[in-house]
């Protein structure tokens, strides 16, 4: 459809149809009886049979015959036979479940990460849907806070490479072509950084440290041209995200040129007169439409109030003609106007959906994400051992996270089926050890979800269990430990105090250690976790996140040497939790914990060491990677030249792995305070044995820019420092100069 016949249509709405196609309710309510609806879950959210009808979207449910007769059904009610929009949180994955997030930021490998994005938008297309809810950009640098596995890590440039990827692996050069959807950033902005760790917590961030670190992902997804923005929780400058005029306004649309949909989160606009900004509903949607949101996820506070405050005269309906223009011009991007069903098939779900094609793929992103964490000599696992799998999470399918909402568990593949495939049976035992979570840990609120949880065991079934893992343990030469988080212990409203494994588990880990030292870790979880023990006591940990779908078989691909774990952490490990929130890329202090310095006065903790456990970038393989010294083509950038910095990368070990060979930069004295270190540029660099390879970055001053004292974007003239190695930790150092 052309744009003047959308403002044709647009001015032949009634001010009531316009205001309908704002709001967003749940599927559910139209899988029902539509009577039982109205009179119950609708009555209650204020919404009656017009606009029931009348609703521009829904969310949350899927399948293309499912939704192709609500499609029906409304368009024959629908005054302009308007098409409903479609979403979902396909986050990553929708039948077929690749990594988690942060474990694709693992990867350090973008690309990979929007195949999984195309892969995901296809099976979600052809079971009617429209928009996904992904990805989420957010910047995370605290391990309490659960949605960090939403995301792809603590670093800036990271993040917005993911993003970027991301969003055209969901929609293409083209949304409207077969098999794409439409992609929402969210959560704008700074959701990340929620004080204490806590969900829906407040943010409070200077103007500076927002811009700098925490807006340039989002930035990323809208230059990559995506569709829609969906708000955050949190307030930003003590004002709500979804009532913030110069976060929406200003920056969003103004700045960063957003000219899509932006959509509440769910009911973010309502939330606002908790938050206590919006005196009532009415004034949050009076706030919420001069901010420039154009969808109310699951409330009424947009039907319910609009049409009166505009015919009152508080609000202006130009505003209200501004959203729907959008909301129509997404619809039509879509193509939904001439095929209101899009991509939905039912016959192509069969064939698509957890296609050999998508679990191949699933198989190869969840190998690359995995990081070795730990070595001693014990993987790859030598097949001629005596083996013992210990752990829940030996034949647990749980293993796609709590984002995967639209997964199916029963299609993972578990270590012990993937184990059975190629191990030796003879010589290879399995037991589960322990339950994943004492029967006296209770998790709540989280619905049907909660049925996840594995039934309680009486102590006689617990103490049996326990003892055949011990005595399995004893008899093994090695023993394979798969450990970690419950999948519901991790993603939205699942902050946490102690970043700890499960105490049940631990004490399993405790008496196996105590009959056989040789232990390897198989580590799942959805946030950086306290690992000091483990650390200290395992002679090899693999961190497998949660790996999806083909979980199991990549395991056992990396267990037994078939592929070398190249994965590279994309957020910090602390030593302990009393280190968070700790990120790599830190403002340096007037005291600084260095060698030289008073030993008393400088900013450390007497208790704990500065330094996390595991940093930013860090990863091992089953090679040896020898770096040469940097060497740089010259010592000073300036406008319009670059220098080239580089290093040789020489494979000193007996079998072919991949290092991620990374650039980090630091301006030594600006106008204002810069990180200790930023990641700027990384290169995947496969080698075989005793292969060698040059690595170079170029550098030329748009990489030296930052937000000034002045509020300007640019470059200082100075002092800089590079280093080029294998992790955030590299010592491996030269200096340059920027001249002007």
């Amino acid at each position: 459809m052309k744009r003047e016949d959308l403002k044709a249509l647009l001015e032949d709405m009634s001010l009531q149809e316009k205001v309908d196609q704002m709001m967003q309710l749940m599927g559910v309510f139209y899988l029902d009886d539509a009577e039982g609806v109205l009179t119950g879950p609708a009555r209650q959210l204020g919404v009656g049979e017009e606009d029931f009808w009348m609703a521009g979207s829904i969310l949350g449910t899927y399948g293309a015959e499912q939704l192709m007769a609500i499609q029906r059904k409304y368009m024959e009610k629908q005054p302009h036979h308007i098409p409903m929009l479609f979403m979902m949180d396909v986050i990553h994955g929708m039948k077929t479940i690749f990594p988690m997030p942060l474990a694709q930021g693992a990867t350090f490998e973008p690309e990979l990460s929007g195949k999984c994005a195309s892969a995901a938008a296809k099976e979600a297309a052809v079971s009617g849907l429209h928009v996904t809810f992904s990805p989420m950009v957010d910047l995370v640098r605290d391990a309490r806070w659960g949605r960090v596995m939403e995301s792809t890590g603590e670093d800036p440039y990271l993040n917005g490479l993911f993003a970027k990827a991301q969003v055209e692996g969901f929609q293409g050069d083209d949304m409207g072509k077969p098999y794409k959807v439409c992609s929402c950033v969210k959560h704008f902005a700074a959701y990340g950084g929620a004080q204490a760790g806590r969900d829906y917590n407040t943010v409070e961030l200077s103007e500076h440290t927002l811009r700098e670190f925490y807006l340039p992902s989002y930035k990323a997804g809208i230059d990559a041209g995506v569709g829609m923005v969906m708000t955050s929780f949190n307030t930003v400058n003590g004002i709500p995200a979804s009532t913030n005029r110069w976060l929406m306004r200003d920056i969003l649309r103004g700045e960063m040129g957003f000219d899509g949909v932006l959509i509440s989160d769910f009911s973010a606009i309502l939330e606002t007169v908790a938050h206590g900004h919006s005196e009532d509903e009415a004034d949050a949607a009076k706030k919420a439409l001069e901010a420039g949101v154009d969808i109310d996820m699951m409330t009424s506070v947009y039907a319910a109030n609009l049409c009166r405050l505009v015919e009152e005269g508080t609000v202006s309906e130009a505003l209200i003609d501004e959203s729907v223009m959008r909301i129509l011009e997404l619809k039509n991007k879509l193509g939904l106007f001439e095929n209101p069903y899009k991509d939905a098939n039912s016959e192509e779900e069969k064939t698509i959906i957890l296609c050999d094609e998508h679990r191949k793929l699933a198989r190869e992103a969840a190998g690359k994400s995995f990081v070795l964490l730990k070595n001693e000599g014990l993987l790859p696992i030598d097949m001629g051992k005596k083996a013992a799998f210990v752990g829940p999470y030996t034949n647990c399918k749980e293993i796609i996270s709590s984002w995967a909402v639209t997964g199916d568990t029963s299609a993972c593949v578990t270590i012990e089926e993937a184990a059975k495939e190629v191990f030796d049976l003879t010589r290879t035992s399995f037991h589960q050890g322990c339950q994943i979570l004492a029967n006296d840990y209770h998790l709540t609120g989280f619905g049907n979800l909660g049925e996840s949880v594995p039934k309680e065991l009486s102590e006689e079934e617990q103490k049996k269990m326990f003892e055949e893992a011990l005595t399995a343990a004893k008899e093994a030469d090695l023993v394979v430990m798969p450990l970690g988080e419950h999948f519901l212990q991790s993603g939205e409203a699942t902050s946490r105090a102690m970043i700890d494994i499960p105490e049940i588990q631990m004490n399993l880990f405790r008496e196996v250690a105590k009959v056989n030292d040789n232990i390897v870790v198989v580590l799942f979880n959805g946030r950086p976790l306290d690992l000091r023990e483990i650390s200290k006591t395992a002679k090899a940990i693999l961190d497998v996140w949660f790996p999806g779908t083909e979980g199991g078989h990549a395991i056992v691909d990396a267990l037994t040497g078939k592929i070398n774990p190249s994965g590279k952490l994309p957020m910090s490990f602390p030593y302990c939790v009393g280190q968070v929130p700790v990120h790599y890329n830190e403002y340096a202090t007037g005291r600084p914990n260095l060698e030289g310095m008073q030993e008393r006065f400088k900013s450390k903790y007497i208790d704990i060491p500065n330094e996390p456990l595991y940093p930013f970038g860090y990863g091992l393989s089953y090679t040896n990677f020898e770096i040469s010294p940097v060497t740089i083509s010259k010592d000073i950038v300036t406008d319009g030249q670059s220098i080239k910095a580089s290093v040789t990368v020489k494979n000193i070990g007996q079998v072919e792995g991949t290092e991620v060979i990374q650039l980090y930069i630091q301006d030594v004295a600006a106008s204002v305070v810069r990180p200790v270190k930023e990641l700027k540029g990384f290169e995947k660099v496969k080698l075989c044995p005793n292969e060698e390879k040059q690595v170079e970055f170029t550098i030329d001053e748009p990489m030296l820019r930052f937000l000034r004292a002045d509020g300007t974007v640019g470059s200082d003239e100075g002092k800089f420092r590079i280093w080029i190695g294998s992790n955030s930790d590299t010592k491996n150092e030269a200096v340059f100069n920027c001249r002007k």
